[in-house]
């Protein structure tokens, strides 16, 4: 990751970030889904969300494009076939698709979450246009932004679900983090669930896939850890990083690296780490003032976070 001396700043005011994603398509470009700060205290009715498109030039980071909801944002995933397109999830239940060629938006909304809809990703394998949405009411969707409702829903978890992400390697294959302790692997093609791992002893609060290794996933919680996950052998985790002192907000794989991955805490810190070393932790970084809760590591640019 270099330094983090070459950081960029861009403040949102009333705003709390809660997802950042780059652009598969243009270098240095973001998309980050926010709430105005009445949602932290769940004022009924006052609460609205902002999806931010962010791009730095030579001048730093700039404000590209806005689009409000009326309630707030909690995560983003850009299209993998459009590079204006992008879906946001939000408190009310639903999927927003927004187009950023045109002013208004979105153009289209999905509501069948009956509780906040926490966590959306688009697929990232060849040959599918598949979209995951994971909620508070225990359910995971599966949606084609072409098809005006959900193909499929699946349940099985027993607490909520604040995370869901595509395997890149395995075509129709995700996973899923929830309060219930668990990292869950399913399947499209089938209806149940494929593989329990009882994580941590703690709600589960993010996950991801390794780029490099079709097995290997990390889940970050509540009691403050990074997790490694074989899927070959679910007894025991392959490494656990402590370091932290508050709640993993979100964990990410290297594009770049296979045994480097970053994480971002309620602690305000942004860390990163090499599980294969005996002394994982990298850095730390403590640009921020308050939760830490989106995190995302360029495609294009090695080292860019």
């Amino acid at each position: 990751m270099g330094t983090a001396a070459g950081a960029g700043a861009l403040r949102l005011p009333g705003l709390h970030g809660y997802a950042v994603e780059f652009s598969p398509y243009c270098p240095g470009r973001v998309a980050c889904a926010a709430a105005h700060s009445d949602v932290l205290f769940h004022f009924a009715g006052l609460g609205c969300g902002t999806l931010a498109v962010l791009e730095q030039n030579e001048a730093g980071i700039v404000l590209l494009r806005s689009f409000d909801w009326n309630d707030g944002l909690f995560d983003v995933t850009w299209s993998e076939n459009n590079e204006n397109v992008l879906i946001t999830c939000s408190g009310d239940g639903s999927l927003q698709i927004w187009d950023m060629a045109k002013t208004k938006g979105p153009l289209q909304v999905y509501k069948e979450h009956t509780l906040e809809a926490y966590s959306v990703d688009w697929s990232q394998t060849r040959g599918e246009q598949l979209v995951v949405s994971g909620s508070w009411d225990q359910t995971a969707k599966l949606w084609d932004p072409a098809v005006g409702k959900s193909l499929c829903t699946f349940k099985g978890h027993e607490g909520v679900i604040y995370s869901t992400i595509w395997s890149p390697h395995i075509p129709g294959c995700f996973a899923s983090a929830s309060g219930d302790q668990t990292l869950r692997i399913w399947d499209v093609k089938t209806p149940g669930v494929k593989l329990v791992i009882p994580a941590h002893q703690a709600e589960v609060l993010s996950c991801d896939w390794c780029k490099y290794d079709e097995n290997l996933l990390v889940t970050g919680a509540v009691d403050c850890s990074l997790k490694g996950w074989d899927l070959r052998n679910i007894r025991q985790p392959v490494f656990v990083l402590l370091g932290h002192t508050y709640a993993i907000r979100r964990v990410k794989f290297s594009p770049f690296h296979a045994n480097i991955l970053a994480s971002c805490s309620y602690d305000f810190t942004v860390r990163f780490w090499d599980f294969s070393k005996p002394n994982p932790l990298l850095e730390t970084v403590e640009h921020h003032t308050e939760f830490t809760c989106g995190l995302d590591l360029s495609l294009h640019n090695r080292g860019q976070v």
